[in-house]
């Protein structure tokens, strides 16, 4: 009794015929998942924009509101209704004193045409640092 080969001539072709379909089917379908991804995308894009377009709706609609105006002349403003009395209360910044701020108003830079000229002086004398990172 022959026996017969394991791999026909038929089975041959039909794995051809096989990986062919497969190969001209990978680009379609890897195609079909990128345009899927890429509506996926546009649509959390689009929800977002619609989101932040009813938040910039409500804003607006604001702006109409009797009591919105006059909460924010108060807070904003400091405008007081008429027949009352409003106080403002200021506060020192933390870490500060009275004699910090006087130091600060003290430490003015000097005009930059002044620091160009101290520059080129110092150069000319020879006691300018040399700046790390330039050629020369």
């Amino acid at each position: 009794m022959a026996r017969r080969p394991q791999l026909t001539g038929r089975a041959a072709v039909l794995a051809i015929v096989v990986c062919a379909i497969a190969m001209s089917l990978a680009y379609p379908i890897r195609e079909y998942v990128a345009q899927r991804r890429y509506i996926a995308q546009l649509e959390q894009q689009r929800a977002k924009e619609l989101a932040e377009i009813k938040e910039q709706e409500d804003r607006y609609r604001q702006h109409f509101d009797p009591g919105y105006i006059k909460r924010q002349g108060r807070e904003r403003l400091f405008y007081c209704d008429p027949g009352r009395k409003c106080y403002v209360v200021m506060r020192e910044r933390q870490g500060q004193n009275k004699g910090t701020v006087a130091a600060e108003k003290k430490a003015v830079t000097p005009p930059w045409y002044q620091t160009l000229w101290e520059s080129v002086e110092a150069a000319d004398a020879g006691t300018g640092a040399k700046v790390a990172g330039t050629g020369g």
